[in-house]
């Protein structure tokens, strides 16, 4: 088998496929919406120096600048799918350019509304609700505006970093972009000789979970050599990311890019390092302890950074295909009662979901739920029971954004970054109460457990560990010290060592790790996943106990879209984040599903 094996999209199957003529039936009917947004979105600008007139104005205003968010958001979603399914087709990188094009028209076009209304007074804004009752529809996201208003700066300036957007996106486009096109590997062989192609989708959901030593560990090595040649252009990629949000939130007056971006988030300083620092020193000692295990009874010479994935129970790897797959998650996510569980069913057997694995598609998985259609789920499927886990993870935020979508106005539907993850980890969560509950085989229900830890070491490791990395490299930023590959590398290094402690051998390649993710380009995105996480091991454990009054909370809080601050939102959903308490008490128990493993071996 060799890398001229994989196939190009134009040959994958169609049910393997999402639906995306869902969006638009046709290419020339995008062009034509394209076009006929581009016309309409000047149009805005009647409302120029006009939102002092009072609150039939601004209503006015709002009420035109959403539905052209309405429009533009399926047609940025059609390029942005397409560009995901085969980032190396012309037409794709095309496609997407002028996506970015359009986005930055419409927010130069609409930048002023942001500077106008942080212009008012509060008397005008409550005077203005008065005169205009139907003004409480944009309640949210005027709010969200006001909140800004410290850090605002001049309307002139504001409406040219508006119209500076696509360039203030060139660091992630520029990662995209090269990540799924230029970025290339070299085939790899095992210890019978036998070669294997290597792709980035193929390493991270296949290869590094392979029960073969050998094929995780020269496959890693191949990997890193790829990655290895693109370190230093990466790294300047990140360091111009990492200075943008430097600059700007000096020029906003905050104090550093941490608090802008924790502001946007609606989330303290306090929240942000208590979890990422409760989770770093209470969890280690438990993962040290699941390294340490794997070691002894996979009988390694060493337990390297390539073994970390590797399946514990290699005699139980257990293979699903798609359709089984779809049945046990529906299973699994019947306590979520009927109206969750019709969503579910609409994403697996209705195309929202792409699960074929061809050259140049996007590797990983995601969700996006453009406003106005149905979401859209991108997955490599490799017929591993993981996938089902993953699966499920993205179903949920199919499930959260297809109820907020619903029920909430396009302008208050995304709530916090900091509670995003905590709907797509329920549903692993209840998947796996299901498949414990329904298993008497020990060796299903040992693996799982191991599944269950994959989850965790997802969000409270792999991810924890890039929040607490990307911590360490604003605080470098914020020195004037200069980010390059090497002191990238050094602070991955640093966090990885501290946390795996003698029990994990680092080598050199593990400190590329930061090259992986397109989380960085993100904002503060990395420790939100182990926040969602809390999140959803509190509530699903409350789901188990007391069924539908936990269920309903839940439920009401994916409804409520982004109408709440995070914290306030998972109040509602069931749990209180505003201490460590529901950190520590994940983390315990993440320590009894170890505890568990050494008992089974």
């Amino acid at each position: 088998m060799s890398v001229d094996d994989l196939k190009q999209r134009s040959e994958v199957h169609e049910n393997e496929t999402w639906k995306i003529e869902d969006l638009f039936s046709s290419e020339d009917v995008w062009k034509d919406a394209y076009e006929d947004l581009q016309k309409r979105i000047p149009e805005i600008t009647i409302y120029k120096d006009r939102l002092h007139e009072g609150g039939d104005v601004l209503l006015s205003c709002l009420q035109m600048d959403e539905q052209l968010k309405e429009k533009l958001i399926p047609i940025i979603t059609y390029a942005q799918l397409q560009l995901a399914t085969d980032g190396t087709d012309p037409l794709n990188q095309a496609r997407q350019g002028q996506a970015r094009a359009l986005i930055g028209e419409y927010q130069q076009a609409v930048a002023f509304i942001t500077s106008e209304i942080i212009a008012l007074s509060e008397e005008a804004i409550t005077s203005y609700f008065e005169q205009a009752p139907d003004l409480h529809d944009y309640e949210t996201p005027i709010q969200e505006i006001l909140k800004n208003r410290p850090y605002a700066l001049s309307k002139e300036t504001e409406e040219t970093l508006a119209a500076l957007g696509e360039v203030h996106d060139a660091p992630f486009t520029i990662y995209q972009q090269s990540k799924s096109s230029d970025l290339t590997f070299s085939p790899f062989r095992d210890d019978l000789d036998v070669e294997y192609p290597l792709s980035f989708a193929l390493y991270e959901d296949k290869y590094e979970f392979s029960e073969k030593t050998s094929v995780r560990r020269n496959a890693y090595e191949k990997f890193i050599e790829g990655l290895s040649r693109y370190q230093d252009t990466y790294a300047s990629t990140y360091a111009t990311e990492v200075r943008k949000q430097v600059i700007t939130s000096r020029l906003r007056g905050y104090e550093s890019a941490t608090d802008m971006l924790l502001h946007n988030q609606q989330v303290s300083q306090d929240a942000y390092h208590r979890q990422i620092d409760t989770i770093y020193h209470e969890l280690a000692p438990h993962m040290q302890r699941f390294a340490k295990l794997k070691k002894r009874v996979l009988e390694l010479d060493s337990m390297t950074f390539a073994d970390l994935k590797a399946p514990l129970d290699a005699d139980y790897n257990p293979e699903i295909t798609y359709n089984e797959s779809a049945e046990t998650i529906l299973e699994a996510l019947k306590v979520m009662g009927n109206e969750y569980v019709s969503v579910m069913e609409k994403g697996l057997y209705e195309r929202w979901v792409d699960r074929a694995d061809n050259i140049g598609k996007r590797t990983g998985a995601f969700c996006s739920s453009p406003y106005g259609s149905h979401p859209y789920i991108l997955i490599t499927w490799t017929n591993m029971m993981r996938g089902t886990f993953v699966l499920a993870h993205e179903l949920g935020h199919a499930g959260h954004f297809y109820l907020a979508n619903k029920h909430q106005r396009v302008g208050s539907v995304r709530p916090s970054r900091y509670m995003i993850e905590a709907p797509s980890t329920m549903n692993e969560m209840l998947l796996a109460q299901h498949l414990i509950a329904k298993s008497k085989d020990k060796n299903m229900k040992r693996w799982v457990i191991l599944s269950l830890l994959g989850t965790y070491y997802h969000n409270f490791v792999t991810h924890l560990l890039e929040g607490a990395f990307q911590r360490e490299v604003y605080k470098t930023a914020e020195t004037g010290i200069t980010i390059t590959a090497q002191k990238l590398n050094e602070l991955k290094y640093d966090v990885l060592a501290g946390f795996w402690g003698d029990s994990v051998t680092l080598d050199d390649g593990a400190a590329l790790t930061w090259m992986r993710q397109p989380h960085y380009y993100m904002g503060l995105y990395p420790y939100t996943y182990s926040a969602g996480l809390t999140a959803s091991t509190i509530v699903s454990q409350k789901i188990a106990r007391e069924g539908k009054p936990a269920v309903d909370k839940w439920l009401s809080m994916l409804k409520a879209g982004g109408t709440l601050e995070p914290i306030e939102l998972l109040k509602q959903g069931g749990v209180d984040m505003s201490t460590s308490e529901p950190i520590s008490q994940a983390v315990n128990y993440v320590g009894t599903l170890v505890d568990e493993l050494e008992k089974s071996f």
